[in-house]
């Protein structure tokens, strides 16, 4: 039996080559891309055992790109690695497509033992962000929490629908302006909201604003 097959997803040159140096002992590095949809076609072409790939990608983000990757090569294992320690992006990614979600921060020995546990079909996530991920879950136990506003997206909408715009918002919140978009959209699409108009609505009969008082 061959050594595993991986493909790597990165648009940080240098990042992507350490990687690539790190688990080549070890596994078999059929390719290294640096955008999401480049990620696809490659994936498809080399339908390798397990994909690792960053959050934030050019042309199409990495949220996007493991949606599409679950359907395209469904038995390839997807690991997110990324400086993104955002528990619901994390917990979208795990629910749904990935079967492991790393930090950037974390050592070289992690990702090489969550390659070893997806590959024998477990999933793995480090302590650190574990942590996370249960004190979200004991906060509200209920699975499937689809239809509830996360803390992450109440502060997000709050500014939103307060005017402010995306990339004002990521300054505020220290965030990323993919991690805002990422949060905008997910409230959008769970509760059915089309326009921003919508948004703002929402967020008034949700009570995250009010309206201006009238004198």
């Amino acid at each position: 039996m061959g050594r595993p097959r991986i493909l790597l997803a990165d648009d940080h040159t240098l990042i992507v080559e350490g990687f690539r140096k790190l688990l080549e002992p070890e596994f078999d590095i059929v390719g290294l891309v640096s955008d999401g949809q480049a990620l696809l076609t490659a994936a498809l072409h080399h339908k390798p055992d397990v994909i690792i790939l960053d959050i934030g990608m050019p042309v199409l983000n990495g949220i996007d790109a493991g949606r599409e990757l679950k359907k395209l090569v469904p038995r390839t294992k997807l690991i997110v690695l990324t400086m993104n320690e955002d528990p619901d992006i994390a917990r979208e990614a795990l629910r749904n497509w990935a079967s492991a979600y790393l930090l950037k921060t974390s050592a070289g020995t992690e990702l090489t033992r969550a390659i070893r546990e997806v590959l024998k079909g477990k999933s793995y996530v480090p302590e650190r962000l574990a942590q996370k991920l249960m004190n979200e879950f004991v906060r509200d136990p209920r699975a499937g929490r689809t239809k509830e506003v996360t803390p992450r997206q109440r502060e997000v909408l709050h500014l939103l629908a307060e005017g402010f715009t995306m990339q004002e918002t990521a300054d505020l919140l220290h965030l990323t302006h993919r991690t805002v978009a990422f949060h905008k959209y997910r409230i959008m699409e769970e509760f059915g909201l089309k326009t921003n108009s919508d948004l703002v609505r929402f967020a008034l009969r949700q009570r995250i604003v009010s309206l201006p008082a009238v004198n």
